[in-house]
């Protein structure tokens, strides 16, 4: 008898789950908080698993995001000069790692087209001592503002098959660009590759034009000094100590806490400790100001 009472216990709470998924697929919840409820609820019951749980939240996060949110920063951006000979951009291209380049005229401002680094293979295999143009292999240049919604443009690297763009402000300057990858480590966290082994001895990393990886074991005072914050090292000499003394338990991979303006997301962790964050610093505070790499 308790074990049919258990099943129709379990019965029940699982028709009262359905039926919650049933009224959001009839228009309800009526807003994203209950939509967040409904995801969390079915993460408690076991009927997704907790990278589920993230990568749903994921998708619903860049829904909110401007392109501005996640673009890689002017400063940042690794440049071709069209007119500079092909054979002195290939040391860099390949220490940078890179698949695609902007290939500029003059400065950043004038973006002439993007150039794939594999359509240099057949070059370099033929060991032409005369390498062509890069006008020669310019592929055409996708423009998007700051202002653009990151879910639709997802949708139209998907439509368009493109993988890069370029970010214009409302002046028509250029101010970062963004890919495809950025939008996808939105979602389902941070996408490594065998490049990334030796990057992930950097403490701070930036993921974003607002957002970093962190390595828990961060002092505290290195982070003050790189995010110019003002966490107490009284309380925890690292920054995940900070964070795990936010929180007051050990918080799951995919938790998000604010502490002073700062949101840190637990990226990676064990039973016993965090192990990487990300952090989304305050809008405010971000530097717009580019570095003299022009």
């Amino acid at each position: 008898m308790s074990d049919d009472n258990s099943q129709s216990s379990q019965g029940s709470s699982g028709k009262t789950w359905l039926g919650r998924i049933t009224q959001m697929l009839q228009g309800e919840p009526q807003n994203r908080e209950e939509l967040v409820e409904v995801i969390a609820d079915a993460q408690e019951r076991d009927v997704i698993d907790p990278e589920t749980k993230e990568m749903i939240e994921g998708v619903l996060g860049v829904s909110e995001l401007k392109v501005r949110d996640i673009m890689i920063p002017r400063s940042q951006m690794v440049t071709l000069e069209i007119d500079s000979p092909l054979e002195e951009h290939i040391p860099m291209m390949v220490d940078s790692t890179h698949s695609r380049f902007p290939v500029v005229c003059e400065d950043k401002d004038h973006v002439e087209g993007i150039l794939l680094a594999k359509d240099l293979l057949p070059l370099i295999l033929n060991k032409d001592e005369h390498l062509p143009s890069l006008r020669d292999y310019l592929r055409p240049a996708m423009v998007v503002p700051e202002s653009k919604r990151v879910d639709t443009l997802l949708n139209e690297f998907r439509q368009q098959r493109y993988h890069m763009a370029i970010v214009i402000d409302e002046y028509g300057g250029v101010s970062g660009l963004v890919t495809i990858e950025d939008i996808l480590e939105i979602i389902v966290g941070e996408i490594e590759d065998e490049h990334d082994e030796e990057e992930e001895q950097q403490d701070i990393r930036q993921l974003a034009k607002h957002v970093y990886v962190v390595q828990a074991l961060t002092p505290v005072d290195d982070f003050n000094e790189h995010f110019k914050s003002g966490y107490s090292s009284q309380d925890a000499d690292t920054i995940g100590g900070t964070v795990l003394h936010a929180f007051g338990h050990m918080p799951s991979r995919g938790e998000t806490i604010d502490i002073e303006g700062f949101q840190f997301k637990v990226t990676n962790s064990d039973n016993r400790r965090i192990l990487q964050l990300q952090v989304t610093i305050p809008k405010a505070d971000d530097n717009d100001s580019e570095e003299t790499t022009n």
